[in-house]
Order: C-alpha cells, then structure tokens, then sequence
C-alpha cells in the first residue's frame, strides 16, 4: 500500500480565530506512533480537542482538532508537517531528511549566552528556543554576584540545520533581538561526547518527590489546593464485552496541557496497541476517550491483574503527570520538578518552557538552574532543579508563599 508524499500529513489551518486547525496523518502503522504525533504536536505548542484514530496494525489514519496553547504562540505549520512526516514509518516516500543518508540520532550543540541578569530572562531565551524548534536536552544556568548571567543550554535542532553557519547566525540574531542590550555574547558549537546529567538529590526530597501513589482515591503526597481537587475525577473503566477482539478502555477526566500525550505514553510503555480510538472535549472542561486496544500479541486485556495495574497507572499518569516541590538546599531554596521519561528516554516537551513562565509572572527570579535524569526502582525521571532568589512580595521562608509557587507551576504546566 502506497500513498504520495503529499498526503501522508495533511493540514488544514483554521481560517478564523478560535476555530481549530485539522491535522491528518495517513501512514504505515507501528505501536507508539499515537504517542510519537501527540508529543510533537505538543511540542509546537497546540492542543488537541478531539480526535480519531484507526489501524488495521499495518496502516493507520489519524485525525486530530488541535489549537493554539498560547493566542501568541506562531506557529510554523510546514515545520510541523514536516516533523510529523519524520516520524512516519518508511513508506517508500521523500520526506525532508536525506533518506540516503539518514541521521543516526540527532546532533547535540551547546548554546553558550553570556548576558546580564534581569527578571523573565531565562524564560525569555528558552520562548526563542522553542519558536527555532531547538530542544532543550540539559541546560545549567548561573549567576555571578555582580549580577552577569552564564547560560549553557545543549540542544537539538528539530530542522536538523544547526550545523549550518545560516541557522546558527539566525538563532542568535533572534536572541539578542529579543533580549537586547542585556547580551554581552552569543555562541554555539558542537557539543563532543554529550551526556544527560545524572541528578543527585537528597534522599529525603528524593522520596517525596518520587513515592507519589494512589490510596482509595487520595494522594498520600504532594496534595492539590482545593480548588484543584477535581482533579481526582479521573475514571477508568475497562470492557471486554463489547468485542470479540478487542478491550474497551474508556477514560472521563478534567481536560489538562497534554493529556491525550500521557495517555498515549502510558499506553506506548505499557506495550499497548490501539485499534481504533475517539477524543473528546465538552464546554465544561472534562474529556472523553475512548480506545479499543489489545497487547502486542493481539490478544484482550482479560487478567484482572493486567487491568488493576493499567488502570491505576493510567489514573496516577492523568492526575500526576508531573511532580512539583519546594526544599531547603543548604542555606538556599530550590524548587523540584520531575517528570517520567519516555522508555524510547525522551523527556515531556516544554517543562522548561511552563515553569519558567510561571515564575515570570511570579516575578521570582532564578539564580540557578540545571536539567538532569534520576533513576528509581520502577523508571527514570527528568528532574528540573531551580535555586530561587528570594522575593519581597513572596518570601520563600513563608509556606504560604512556597504553597502559592507550587501551586502556579503546577497551573503553569496543566494548562490551568
């Protein structure tokens, strides 16, 4: 079965404002492809409102409503088309890479920005960041006493261009349009023998931050404020009846920034493949999914084992996505984000992105800032480690203002 180059991503970008864009996707199909499209739309900053999917396990066609996370957001819908065509299994079609002589993984580059130190900067340089469609893999960022800023951020490069003396040009002129006379220098080179840093953290937050389980429909950490406590309105009701081949997995929940991702990341981990699938989102803000889904060996989800631990890993991933805290680092306050990493190791888009915006509007500066792995028992996180100065308006010895920071992250990266 073949299909011209052409129609394999078809997008339809909304003519008026606040109507949603389609985009389809008609290709060879493989297990965690679902997940592989949610997660690069993600990345360009949209959000899928409703959907369709089906397979026959060798082709499958895929439709999504999507719109803008942000009305500011300019979005770079050939970039997109693009990206998602890469994605694609081989179907004997010219996608934009050399085919030839196809990529072995993506080049990893070091950003260096020497600047001096502002409210908003990091945020800012990281909004330039992901317009370019360079990814943020590790990033250590410090502040001198006399207020100079040393950002080191390796990154890829979505476009696969930035070994071309044009793009990495165009990235700095971009950056110090942005932040203007508070850059001293712009560099980029070819970062040798790149390593995602490990992150070290104290046992204590370690166990906090990571021991996050359900107990009768209640965390046992990290609790939500109260008026986030819909949250544990997340059902998940698993049929066989319906089918003679197939299970049922229906799932009603708040709607929140990246959801139908962490479903479908679930799903792909857990090994399983989706037959045919719906998305929905009412005007009251809830989402309705319903998938018809088997193991990889083709067969029904019928131990009740199997689905008492898919069921409470789909609600655990839905209603905890990712993990927020504030500790004490010696003398110093550090806020602690951490989210699970894909088993293909790729992280959650635009963490980096969320929490430094919300700390903007926060007007909490950032004095440090670092992205690295930690490994538990059961899987391995991305941890996001941030040392706050202290604020007038927020001081951080208070618990009601760490309580207020928490919690405007958290907002921050549901979509709140």
């Amino acid at each position: 079965m073949g299909v011209a180059s052409d129609d394999v991503v078809v997008i339809e970008v909304a003519k008026r404002a606040g109507e949603p864009s389609v985009v389809t996707v008609n290709c060879p199909d493989q297990t965690g492809l679902g997940c592989d499209i949610c997660r690069v739309i993600l990345e360009f900053g949209l959000c899928i409102t409703r959907g369709d999917v089906s397979t026959d396990g060798r082709w499958c066609y895929v439709v999504f409503w999507v719109v803008k996370l942000s009305a500011s957001m300019n979005i770079q819908w050939e970039n997109l088309k693009n990206r998602l065509m890469s994605i694609c299994p081989s179907c004997s079609i010219p996608f934009y890479f050399d085919l030839v002589n196809p990529p072995t993984s993506a080049q990893v580059y070091l950003l260096k920005l020497f600047s001096v130190d502002r409210k908003g900067l990091l945020h800012d340089v990281t909004q330039v960041l992901c317009e370019l469609e360079l990814l943020i893999h590790w990033v250590k960022v410090s502040t001198t006493p006399d207020g100079r800023v040393v950002d080191l951020f390796f990154i890829t490069d979505g476009m696969e261009l930035l070994h071309t003396k044009e793009r990495q040009d165009e990235t700095c002129e971009r950056l110090i349009a942005v932040l203007g006379e508070s850059v001293n220098r712009c560099e980029i080179q070819l970062a040798e023998d790149f390593q995602q840093g490990v992150s070290s953290l104290p046992p204590v937050a370690a166990e906090e931050l990571f021991s996050l389980e359900l107990c009768d429909d209640e965390f046992c950490s990290q609790a939500l404020s109260p008026d986030m406590k819909k949250l544990k309105k997340a059902n998940v009701n698993i049929d066989n009846s319906l089918s003679p081949s197939h299970t049922l997995l229906q799932i009603h929940c708040v709607d929140q920034k990246g959801l139908l991702y962490d479903i479908m990341r679930t799903l792909k981990d857990c090994d399983i493949q989706i037959a045919y699938g719906r998305f929905l989102s009412d005007m009251k803000g809830s989402r309705e999914v319903d998938l018809f889904i088997q193991q990889t060996d083709g067969k029904k989800i019928v131990d009740p084992v199997k689905q008492d631990i898919l069921s409470r890993r789909l609600r655990l991933e839905m209603l905890h996505p990712m993990r927020v805290m504030i500790a004490n680092r010696g003398p110093d306050i550090e806020l602690l984000v951490a989210n699970p990493v894909e088993m293909s190791g790729k992280g959650r888009p635009l963490v980096f992105y969320n929490v430094t915006l919300a700390l903007k509007l926060l007007g909490i500066c950032i004095f440090s800032a670092e992205i690295g792995r930690h490994t538990t028992s059961e899987r391995q996180w991305e941890v996001y480690r941030f040392l706050l100065d202290d604020s007038l308006e927020l001081p951080l010895a208070n618990s009601q203002s760490r309580s207020q920071i928490v919690d405007t992250v958290r907002r921050t990266l549901m979509g709140f």
